[in-house]
């Protein structure tokens, strides 16, 4: 299936919307609570700016080429924000640091390093969240939750980065429950941390499947593709 229509866009941006917010109010959080990071890997410009012109600000991508390819496509809108959301390979810091607004994937010390020694001077700092392997998987990037610490250290010592806060894209679960569970550890872990810093506001956890556990158990950002844009392209490559 190809990606969807410029309605279908759209009218699929509302109803997601429509969905975070009736999660957020289930939940008892507060409004607004909740940010939706639109997941435009492989997806056509045209999309994008569908999306933007039915006001999605946010945008998650995969692959460096195709980012940095969208973010020049794309930089005549001055509020649009690029969150960088797959693997870091070390030959493609650059070109991260140099064009996106976020990136959720940071799990190891000396992309850490990279990213703040690359990025340029007349950009703002790069938000950045640490990506924690929650569920031990042998296959999955990032972190134990046990080096948390030591690697928000690190991070906060970098000058061209804030650390934001916390990523994770855990197992599938059988049940609501048992995602909540999952998350628990991970929000427990950043909630401390946050007491200790202002900075640290976000949690990046939740895609289609689990969006009602994550926004439960704290999250504030989630990650939605197919919902918004229909099938994934499968052409583009990295």
């Amino acid at each position: 299936m190809a990606s969807n229509s410029a309605d279908q866009i759209k009218t699929n941006l509302s109803f997601v919307s429509q969905q975070i917010e009736q999660l957020v109010q289930k939940a008892q959080r507060p409004k607004g609570s909740v940010r939706l990071l639109a997941v435009s890997k492989t997806k056509p410009i045209s999309a994008l700016q569908t999306a933007y012109d039915a006001g999605q600000r946010a945008f998650g991508e995969n692959y460096v080429q195709e980012a940095v390819e969208k973010f020049h496509a794309l930089s005549h809108l001055k509020d649009i924000e690029w969150h960088f959301i797959g693997p870091i390979q070390s030959n493609k810091s650059r070109q991260i640091a140099e064009t996106m607004d976020w990136v959720h994937t940071l799990d190891r010390e000396k992309i850490a390093r990279r990213l703040s020694e690359q990025r340029p001077t007349n950009m703002p700092p790069l938000n950045v969240c640490i990506q924690v392997n929650i569920s031990g998987e042998a296959s999955k990037s990032g972190i134990p939750l046990e080096q948390l610490p030591s690697m928000v250290e690190l991070v906060k010592s970098l000058p061209n980065l804030i650390l934001r806060g916390v990523m994770a894209i855990p197992a599938p679960q059988q049940s609501h429950e048992a995602q909540c569970a999952v998350y628990s550890p991970l929000v427990t872990a950043f909630e401390k941390l946050a007491e200790l810093d202002s900075q640290l506001d976000t949690v990046s956890i939740g895609m289609s499947g689990d969006m009602a556990a994550a926004i439960e158990s704290g999250s504030s950002i989630v990650r939605v593709g197919t919902a918004i844009f229909g099938e994934r392209d499968y052409h583009l490559t990295e």
